[in-house]
This record gives C-alpha cells, structure tokens and sequence, in this order.
C-alpha cells in the first residue's frame, strides 16, 4: 500500500514537473511568435521587396524590414497589436497532459503577457471590460484535433490583430452564384476592407455548406506555409487566379500602390450541402505572426515555423 502511494506522488511530481515546462516553453513561444515572422513569410517579403521598383513601395518594404531588425535586437513584438492569442492544437490521445491543456495555454497567456509585453487585447464583451491579462471568457481560443495512437503534440500560434481580422467575413451564397459568387465576394471584401489589414495580405478562404464551417476553414488557411497548394489540381487553380487577379489591382504594400497585393491565397474545403455554397474569408498582414512548434511526451521541443529557434 505504501509502495502504491509512493508510486503515485511521484507520478503526481512528474506531471506537475512536466505541466511546469509546458506552460513555460509555451509562454516563451507566445512570445517569440510576436518578435519573429516565421521563415515562410521572411521569405516571401523578400521575394515581393526584390519585385518592386516604386519608390513608395520600396519605402515601405524597407521600413518593414527595419522594424523586423528592430524588434529582434530589442527582443519586442514586432506590431503594437499583439492580437487575441488563438491556438489550433494537435494533440495526441497519449499526450501527458491532454486533461490540463486548456488551463495550462491560459496560464501561458498569462506569463507571455506580461513576459512579452503583449498589449492587452481581451474585452468581455457586454461588460466592456479589458481583463488587463488576454484571458478571458473562452480567449485564449483553442481549436483542437486529437490524434489517436500519439504522445505528441502540435500547436500553432496565431496573433488575431485588429487590422487582419477587419477584412474577415461568412456568408452562405444561392446555389446559383456558383464559385463566381466565392470570387466577387473576395474581391468586394479585399478592395474596401483590405487596406486595413496592413498588404500585402494572406488570404484564407474556407469553402462549405455552412458558415460556421466555412469561418473556420478560411483561418486555418491561413496556417499553411506560404506558397503551398490545395490538395485537389481545381483548388489549387483557382487559388492561383484569384491571387494573379489580387496581385493585378496592385494594392501593394501598405496599401501604398505596388506590383503585388498579396502574399498568396490559400483555399481549405469541407463537402457542402447541395442547395448551399457558404465561403469564409480571413485574412493575414504583412506582420503574419503565425508560429508551429512540436512538443514530445518529455516536454522537449521543435520549432517547426522558426527553424532553429531556442527559447
């Protein structure tokens, strides 16, 4: 008997050791996600900075690239806006700490918060009341995926700013509007709203049969990597047209007029009711503060967004 409750209170230390690593790493990565754009998007704003020949445009590419320099030297976020903290979790069913996940990323919010400093971006809605901590009722949003027969976990980070998410809508369209339908709606909603989500932008577009569905596919578009494709050869097609369509327009860089509009569109599907085409549209800023880290059953980490990265 005694042996049995020795076995448990050390089991008791082990998971509070490894809850103890968890929210600091996750803290700590919280963090890094607003300092450091993830290798993707460095990438892609070089590739559109070596594109342009305005010299507003250059302007404006190269004050982003100085902010970035900045923001690593002084190790603070790169965007005043820190945005609401969301989570998409992947996590398997052996994972150690699946039961206490969900208050563990709320106490990493917490730390990362005032470790960062992250800006202060969670009001209770009716109260009108800032919690001061970016917790609040269910923010951190968590999404989560569970993964049988695994003991991993992965998390991506995403900073939902003010500016990106202006541009962000739902709706189920007739039938009879067709994929035309999907496009006219992105377009409206780029050309009026997209100046306020800070170009060239990331477009997620989530295609369903209802909104709420769609809603959510068109953010976790915005999770790929820069420059992948959808899964089926008509997908990926029309992603192509409607970013060559974007590009045309040449919103350009901070809406300053450009060779570019977008850093490119990603399209995620769910099979749809018959009689309904429902599309979600999100977007992403220039400042796309999106990270992917792996986390193993012994709370050792891999940075998979950041190559390299030690927190």
């Amino acid at each position: 008997m005694e042996d049995k409750m020795g076995m448990e209170e050390v089991g008791k230390k082990n998971i509070e050791q490894l809850r103890e690593k968890f929210i600091d790493i996750m803290a700590r990565f919280t963090v890094y996600t607003g300092i450091y754009l993830p290798d993707d998007v460095k990438a892609k704003l070089k590739e559109l900075r070596e594109k342009e020949d305005s010299g507003l445009a250059t302007i404006v590419y190269d004050a982003m690239f100085e902010d970035l320099k900045l923001a690593g030297q002084l190790g603070r976020p790169l965007c005043q806006d820190t945005g609401v903290i969301q989570y998409f979790v992947q996590v398997g069913t052996g994972f150690p700490l699946l039961d206490e996940m969900e208050d563990c990323l709320r106490e990493a919010v917490k730390r990362a918060t005032f470790l960062g400093p992250l800006r202060h971006n969670a009001v209770e809605v009716f109260d009108e009341k800032n919690t001061g901590n970016n917790i609040g009722k269910r923010i951190p949003w968590i999404d989560w995926e569970i993964i049988p027969d695994s003991d991993e976990a992965k998390i991506y980070v995403y900073m939902a700013g003010g500016g990106c998410s202006l541009p962000g809508i739902a709706r189920v369209l007739m039938p009879l509007e067709g994929y035309e339908g999907i496009v006219k709606l992105v377009f409206d909603q780029i050309t009026s709203y997209g100046i306020n989500a800070c170009p060239p932008l990331l477009v997620g577009i989530g295609i369903a049969g209802s909104v709420e569905v769609a809603a959510k596919l068109s953010k976790k578009a915005l999770l790929r990597p820069i420059g992948s494709q959808n899964s089926n050869p008509r997908g990926a097609e029309l992603e192509a047209r409607i970013e060559a369509g974007l590009n045309a327009i040449q919103i350009g860089p901070g809406g300053f007029t450009g060779e570019n509009s977008v850093m490119g569109v990603h399209i995620e599907e769910a099979a749809r009711h018959p009689a309904t085409i429902a599309v979600g549209l999100s977007t992403g800023c220039w400042a796309h503060r999106r990270a992917v880290i792996k986390l193993y059953a012994d709370m050792e980490y891999e940075s998979i967004s950041h190559k390299g990265a030690v927190l």
